[in-house]
């Protein structure tokens, strides 16, 4: 099958890399580099002194980073094959101990959506694999075809928000039990168009589930809650720290996060005591413009959140329980 070439208009690029930068000098982590969108704006907005590290578990996107008419062809900039919650090892091999800021576009890219090869969509048929690092791990299709109805079902409705998880389980297994285990995008979408009974008006019945397998098997929420952890603790005073989440579970985290370390909360235990020193100071939470939307629909649900590091010592790390992902999900 022939090469085809994907487009990838970036969500929120501006406002994401004037969120991102404050010293032209500096060095700074794209923890998501996709096709680049946002890292060749800040490489044009960086002296000839700064760095961009970027980071993806994709090894198509570092491909498209390394070869080809997308390579970035610049000395200031490296890229590195890894989930960015292995953050503070790249930086380590690179022997960067700190950074000025670091930003990250979570979830899905358009490129790995439209190529039905990946199985990140119920819209093209093709083999049932969503993983975002292909050289690694365990696909959808292969946890379908050893999960129970219980296990499946939590992961529906947990990461996906599914209220009629348990039917969609149930027919999963009915299905793999008959002798025809789910393998390919369309026969998901099938069965669980078969099990969903009242539909969301605009939405795909499959889209939660689809949803829900693609952050499981990525342990996309385990991953941020420990990029968020490793970010922190490499930004310098006055550093940033740039996130878009495109769904709930996601922003969850991010705003929790946040909050965490720039809000001081008053200890009913000890109401005298001195507040904690706060590690963060929350700077914007931008949507993207009526007019993104209209040009990128995929934008609509984006939210960014843009913090500062202040001079504070830092706390302990959040624990990875914020977020949802308690089991079983393999990172990528």
């Amino acid at each position: 099958m022939s090469a085809t070439p994907f487009t990838h208009t970036t969500v929120l690029l501006q406002e994401t890399v004037e969120g991102v930068l404050n010293s032209p000098d500096g060095i700074y982590v794209d923890g998501t580099f996709g096709r680049g969108g946002h890292s060749r704006l800040l490489l044009s907005r960086l002296s000839e002194r700064g760095r961009l590290i970027a980071i993806d578990r994709d090894p198509e996107a570092v491909a498209a980073a390394t070869s080809g008419e997308t390579r970035v062809d610049d000395p200031r900039f490296t890229i590195c094959h890894a989930p960015f919650a292995d953050m503070a090892a790249q930086l380590d091999a690179l022997q960067i101990t700190q950074v000025h800021g670091v930003l990250l576009d979570l979830g899905v890219s358009s490129p790995q959506i439209d190529n039905p090869e990946r199985g990140f969509s119920f819209r093209f048929d093709g083999p049932l694999d969503m993983r975002m690092d292909t050289t690694r791990g365990e696909s959808a299709a292969e946890f379908l075809a050893r999960a129970d109805v219980t296990q499946l079902a939590t992961v529906i409705r947990d990461y996906g928000e599914e209220r009629f998880a348990v039917p969609i389980a149930k027919a999963i297994v009915a299905r793999r039990e008959s002798g025809r285990p789910v393998r390919t995008t369309a026969e998901l979408s099938q069965v669980v168009a078969g099990a969903v009974k009242t539909r969301e008006p605009g939405q795909d019945p499959a889209t939660r589930t689809f949803q829900a397998l693609r952050i499981f098997v990525n342990a996309e929420l385990e991953e941020l809650q420990q990029g968020l952890n490793a970010a922190l603790a490499r930004l310098v005073t006055g550093g940033r720290l740039a996130i878009i989440s495109f769904h709930s579970l996601e922003d969850r985290i991010v705003k929790n996060f946040i909050n965490a370390h720039s809000k001081d909360e008053v200890d009913r235990r000890a109401p005298f005591a001195a507040p904690k020193p706060l590690a963060l100071q929350a700077i914007a939470r931008i949507k993207p413009s009526e007019g993104e939307v209209r040009a990128n629909p995929r934008s609509r649900s984006a939210i960014l959140r843009v913090a500062e590091r202040t001079d504070a010592p830092l706390p302990p790390p959040v624990p990875e329980s914020t977020g949802k992902q308690r089991r079983g999900g393999r990172r990528g």
